[in-house]
């Protein structure tokens, strides 16, 4: 199994910004990804950014230029850096991380940190 231990959220001011972390632990495979989806009300959760153990980042076009992913895999640890925070990007924020091998991938989920953005 895998845990998952996310910090960081709260509320903030547009033009601000706020640091994610997610720690995870368990049966990690070596061929991995870690990142970030968010949920807002009435909306279906949609990807904000993701980092391969290879280090291969994608992120969504609306976060792109604000948010950065960072990851330190002696921790198993990644890191969402979010500048520049909009109205918009007011979610719950959850942490995934997939576990990779031939022919299966296994998605464990944080249990969501909320992020709010005020005017």
């Amino acid at each position: 199994q895998v845990q998952l231990v996310e910090s960081g959220g709260g509320l903030v001011q547009a033009g601000g910004s706020l640091r994610l972390s997610c720690a995870a632990s368990g049966r990690i495979y070596s061929s991995n990804a870690m990142g970030w989806y968010r949920q807002a009300p009435g909306k279906q959760r949609e990807l904000v950014a993701t980092v391969t153990s290879g280090g291969t980042t994608n992120y969504a076009d609306s976060v792109k230029g604000r948010f950065t992913l960072s990851r330190d895999n002696a921790e198993n640890t990644v890191y969402l850096q979010m500048n520049s925070l909009k109205l918009e990007d007011t979610a719950v924020y959850y942490c995934q991380l997939e576990n990779m091998r031939p022919g299966a991938r296994f998605y464990y989920w944080g249990q969501g940190t909320q992020v709010t953005v005020s005017s």
